[in-house]
């Protein structure tokens, strides 16, 4: 049976593993992407903020910085307990699928963005094709995207 401080490094280097994708994919930074990993798997699931920065190595100003830029994002959500005064933090259970189809409404609203320079340019058969070939991608992936029901229930979760 693995020690808990063996566990505990495992369990850190996958958070950094989700910390690297999601600053290498979506841009946020590497603080954001170490609280989003420790959050997906800490037990418990609800941390309080001197929690989070003690795994993570976040200061306490850089975490409440990256707090918001997940909360905002509509992957936390933070709340007290009765009695107390510490703030606890923990993942929306439908924290992907939120964020999920913003993404999507995202790129619908390009593609309709694509579908009004198209009409802006006109006949100029140039400007109206480059303008075609990102409206045809992200209509493309905005179908296939909402063709299809989520494959899971919530309830079943």
């Amino acid at each position: 049976m693995d020690r808990p401080d063996s566990e505990r490094e495992r369990v850190l280097e996958w958070v950094e593993q989700v910390a690297m994708f999601c600053t290498a994919e979506y841009g946020v930074p590497p603080i954001a992407g170490r609280i989003l990993g420790w959050l997906m798997i800490c037990d418990p699931a609800e941390q309080s903020a001197e929690e989070i920065a003690a795994a993570v190595g976040a200061s306490r100003a850089s975490l409440a910085t990256n707090m918001r830029v997940l909360s905002d994002a509509g992957f936390l959500r933070r709340r007290t307990k009765p009695g107390e005064r510490t703030h606890y933090y923990r993942m929306d259970d439908d924290a992907w699928e939120t964020v999920v189809r913003r993404r999507v409404a995202s790129l619908a609203a390009f593609r309709d963005v694509t579908a009004a320079g198209m009409e802006l340019a006109g006949t100029d058969t140039a400007r109206v094709r480059r303008l075609r070939s990102a409206y045809e991608v992200y209509d493309w992936m905005t179908k296939r995207l909402t063709e299809e029901p989520l494959p899971f229930r919530k309830d079943e979760m």
